[in-house]
């Protein structure tokens, strides 16, 4: 006599729930006691890092938002970021708003300008749709660099320390409680809006936009929607670099950094969220990596410390190269087959099984 193997439901709350078993709630709350405890225990060095994770996730979740669940293929990410980060500057240095009320202002412009240059969506896709958004980097750009009455040109944008209750906010430690609690948010957001009518008409025109049109989905509405939503949230990216480093300039949101965002959800895993932090978090730290390495070799082998500028941007290339042809669907679904392992383990001829119940 077979025995069942596998998870089953028996109401539909427990099917809907974020996290449906005892072992899936265990890992969520061991991963958020190391999130609490992890400010305590790590150096500056670190913490500086774990900040740049937690702004390049949201960023991630953003991007993923529109190319991974969507379907739509964006090449602008770093001018939708400038978006963010210059209109949070602009709207407290201008108008003199408090910090918070500053990033929701520049949030809401960055989804205003996504949502007009995702117009051509509604006759462009792939690659064209790509050289479209790639226009307006190149446009966004162009704009922040010239227009020196409303941006200051090549010149910086100091802002002031944000400040919560007498606490300076863009220290190390202090930041990491915003930027984490705004990932963590961003996530939950996320997770929930696919479970959602308009989340699912998102993956319904990323499938077959066609047939989404014929079972009653506005395509172009659907389409705007999610550039508007992920460019809020790129937006958000962009406004927290700006209160982190309390100087805003244009070369941290060239077209270089698209392609990085675009690569951490390659890498990371295209439409899942756990793929856009494990996308954010390894390259982020993969150059970290590399200048470490650098400074290790730099008395030992100095000809090998000169070229690591060039050994960061090969590795790079590498990896995802690496990952388009090992695994296309990037570290999320590693860790998917890990959990499949041990979903089985010890028994790991039943794994076949297990699927096909």
């Amino acid at each position: 006599m077979a025995l069942d193997c596998g998870v089953f439901h028996t109401t539909y709350r427990s099917d809907m729930a974020l996290r449906r078993t005892p072992v899936e709630r265990g890992r969520m709350g061991l991963f958020i006691l190391l999130l609490l405890v992890f400010p305590f225990l790590a150096s500056p060095y670190w913490l500086n890092l774990a900040n740049q994770i937690a702004i390049a996730t949201i960023g991630a979740i953003g991007l993923n938002i529109l190319v991974g669940y969507t379907g739509q293929v964006s090449l602008g990410q770093g001018a939708f970021m400038a978006v963010g980060a210059y209109g949070t500057g602009l709207l407290t240095l201008r108008f003199g708003l408090p910090w918070g009320v500053s990033i929701v202002g520049g949030c809401l412009m960055t989804a205003a300008i996504g949502t007009f240059f995702g117009l051509p969506s509604l006759r462009l896709k792939g690659l064209y749709l790509a050289i479209a958004t790639l226009a307006a980097q190149e446009i966004i750009e162009w704009v922040v660099t010239h227009w020196t009455a409303l941006t200051g040109g090549t010149e910086a944008l100091v802002l002031p320390a944000p400040q919560m209750f007498g606490l300076r906010l863009n220290s190390d430690f202090n930041f990491y409680w915003v930027a984490t609690g705004l990932a963590l948010l961003t996530a939950l957001f996320t997770a929930n809006l696919f479970r959602s009518r308009i989340g699912r008409s998102f993956v319904a025109v990323r499938d077959q936009d066609i047939a989404a049109s014929v079972i009653g989905v506005n395509i172009f509405r659907t389409k705007l929607l999610a550039f508007a939503t992920s460019s809020f949230f790129v937006g958000l990216a962009g406004g927290l670099i700006a209160y982190y480093r309390n100087i805003v300039t244009w070369e941290r949101f060239t077209l270089e950094t698209s392609i990085f965002y675009l690569a951490m959800i390659i890498v990371g895993g295209l439409g899942t969220i756990r793929g856009s932090f494990f996308g954010a978090a390894l390259i982020t730290l993969l150059p970290a990596a590399i200048t470490n390495l650098g400074r290790a070799l730099q008395e030992s082998a100095p000809g090998v410390a000169v070229q690591l500028p060039n050994i960061q941007q090969a590795a790079f290339g590498l990896v995802i190269i690496l990952f388009l042809i090992f695994e296309p669907e990037g570290l999320s679904k590693l860790w998917g087959n890990v959990k499949d392992y041990f979903h089985v383990w010890p028994f790991a001829y039943k794994r076949g099984e297990a699927r096909g119940g």
